[in-house]
């Protein structure tokens, strides 16, 4: 069969070859309703379908942007993923979705493939071992938006939770409720991943503020396959913590398994919080108490900001947009005693 061209559509609709280029590319600032109702009846009744490829060459566009997420596995990732997606295909962007596991091997490996697809942006979850590679980018004008981290010196947009807030919050909530022994546990520091080491350095500063003692033997980080051991070490010394933070939504996965195989009752034994949006947190009885991030929000941003730069509307490289609303998910306190049903964030 004869390909259908543009110019079969322009003479079957009675317009021009380029008021249908400019159909097929949304601009439709001086077309009537009518013009556009023919272009597209005309579309459907020939089946033409516009060359992506060669209009993308001729564009210098494939409307298409990467995502380069640290660890998919993270309720928190998937979550702000779904809203870059939610935002991208309502400006009519395709997303493509890669999984670092914080790997920075694989990180440039992505970068790499990325760049050879033409993608036109990237939203990146960051390793700090790449920088050099994100200041190249940076040099080239290439868009670049961070969420969730930053690399010192790297001068590009980042969208950003307020880490410290959140745990000041955290140990000021347990704090309140009569628990003064808290322990942390958080996943590893190498690499040195800015929201686990801002929590930590956030939990040490609210112990501080609150007149709490500090001990050392309850703070710990650890790969996820090995917390289960550092919680049980932690939870058979002679004087445990009353209450426990668990720094991430994976890190409360295995606090919740080891509380399990040491027949540990929560709270009454021991009080718990977590930091994340934890879908979860709600199936138990008492919920969990966690102080949450605003996800979509915080995904919804980074998309916005990484299209401005695309469209060269805004994209200034030296906007760091920090995110520190800080939301409770729940306050039905699994980490607390006495647990009374309290109202609800209503921004939540």
């Amino acid at each position: 069969m004869k390909k259908v061209t543009m110019a079969d559509v322009s003479r079957q609709a009675g317009v021009s070859k380029s008021t249908v280029s400019q159909y097929l590319n949304g601009r439709f600032n001086y077309m009537s309703s009518e013009t556009k109702d023919r272009i597209q009846r005309s579309i459907e009744e020939l089946g033409y379908s516009p060359n992506s490829v060669a209009r993308s060459l001729r564009q210098k566009k494939t409307k298409t942007i990467g995502v380069i997420v640290a660890n998919i596995l993270h309720d928190f990732s998937t979550q702000v993923v779904r809203a870059i997606e939610d935002y991208c295909h309502a400006c009519g962007f395709t997303v493509i979705i890669c999984n670092a596991d914080d790997q920075p091997d694989k990180e440039r490996h992505y970068i790499d493939m990325l760049r050879a697809k033409q993608v036109d942006g990237l939203i990146v979850f960051p390793t700090n071992a790449n920088s050099e590679l994100f200041q190249g980018l940076v040099k080239e004008n290439y868009p670049l938006v961070f969420i969730d981290r930053f690399i010192e010196g790297v001068r590009v947009n980042n969208v950003l939770f307020d880490n410290k807030k959140a745990m000041s919050l955290a140990v000021k909530t347990l704090r309140e409720k009569g628990y003064e022994r808290l322990g942390l546990v958080t996943a590893s520091l190498e690499g040195a991943i800015t929201p686990r080491q801002e929590r930590r350095d956030g939990f040490m500063a609210a112990m501080e503020e609150q007149g709490l003692p500090i001990h050392d033997e309850f703070i710990q980080s650890s790969n996820i396959d090995q917390i289960q051991d550092v919680l049980a070490d932690m939870l058979q010394s002679t004087e445990r913590p009353e209450a426990v933070i668990a720094g991430n939504d994976r890190v409360l996965q295995e606090v919740l398994k080891t509380m399990k195989q040491n027949d540990i009752d929560v709270p009454k034994e021991i009080g718990l919080l977590t930091i994340d949006d934890v879908t979860f947190a709600e199936f138990y009885n008492p919920a969990i108490t966690a102080i949450a991030q605003p996800t979509y929000e915080m995904g919804r941003k980074a998309a916005e900001l990484l299209l401005e730069e695309i469209d060269g509307t805004k994209g200034s490289k030296n906007k760091r947009t920090d995110l520190s609303r800080v939301y409770n998910c729940d306050t039905r306190a699994n980490g607390m005693r006495g647990n009374k049903m309290m109202k609800k964030n209503s921004t939540r």
